[in-house]
């Protein structure tokens, strides 16, 4: 009997999550299928009631702040950073998690080096997710550009230094620079260290152009994937198959 699997979100025909899934099945010869499903916050409960035969779910926006308060259960991941972006279905319940985090991780080991002081531009859903990983990394301060002094918001997630300055604040210091909002709401940024950008459509963004070196969103992408898809097969990913699809997917995107 085949498996299901599915993202939700709205809007959702854009995700590139079923290529990276369903690319992972087909190299280990797995009878799953993944999908997508159109859904809001408001609707997330009773469409996982309606999917109870699907062994996870991978939730993006709207829907992660529903799918944390909807589990039985969450990880202390999910928890620091406020949201799921994953549901798991256990003999018991759901169990909420969040592997964004995880994906930041694997983008920046793509990048190397150590970093002590990041910028960090943007303060909202992925920030946090962003907060957690540079705690991992023991990054001991992180420079908050955002429109809004939201610095307390984000000490919530780790017990790390944050500062806040307006977006427009000039000068990008630190050993990284991470950005999380659209290009087209950035000022004209000349960054001095290499940074993570987590917008990869289009790509490049400016800010990566202008960049001594630069890792894009999509990496971020397959790795928060890489460990969802861990999490509802028991298998580990086969990595190099699934990133191939979605490189593929994103020269025919």
């Amino acid at each position: 009997m085949t498996q299901l699997a599915a993202v939700l979100g709205s809007p959702i025909s854009h995700s590139l999550s079923p290529v990276l899934h369903n690319a992972g099945y087909a190299a280990l010869g797995l009878d799953w299928r993944y999908h997508a499903i159109e859904c809001t916050a408001e609707e997330l409960p009773g469409l996982v009631a309606k999917h109870a035969d699907h062994a996870g779910f991978s939730v993006t926006m709207p829907g992660k702040f529903a799918a944390l308060a909807f589990a039985d259960r969450a990880t202390d991941r999910a928890r620091a950073i406020g949201s799921a972006n994953t549901l798991v279905r256990l003999d018991d319940g759901w169990l909420a998690d969040n592997t964004d985090g995880l994906g930041v991780l694997g983008a920046l080991a793509e990048l190397g080096g150590e970093f002590r002081e990041v910028t960090l531009l943007g303060a909202g859903g992925t920030a946090r997710a962003v907060v957690w990983a540079l705690s991992q990394l023991g990054v001991s301060k992180i420079n908050v550009h955002n429109r809004t002094d939201r610095a307390a918001e984000l000490a919530e997630v780790a017990d790390v230094e944050i500062t806040w300055q307006p977006l427009d604040a000039g000068d990008l210091d630190g050993d990284l620079i991470i950005n999380t909002v659209p290009s087209r709401s950035l000022p004209d940024l000349i960054p001095h260290a290499p940074v993570f950008d987590v917008i990869y459509d289009p790509w490049p963004t400016e800010l990566v152009r202008r960049a001594p070196q630069a890792v894009g969103g999509h990496i971020m992408l397959a790795h928060q994937a890489f460990a969802q898809f861990e999490l509802f097969t028991g298998k580990r990913a086969p990595q190099a198959e699934m990133f191939a699809a979605l490189e593929e997917a994103l020269r025919i995107h």
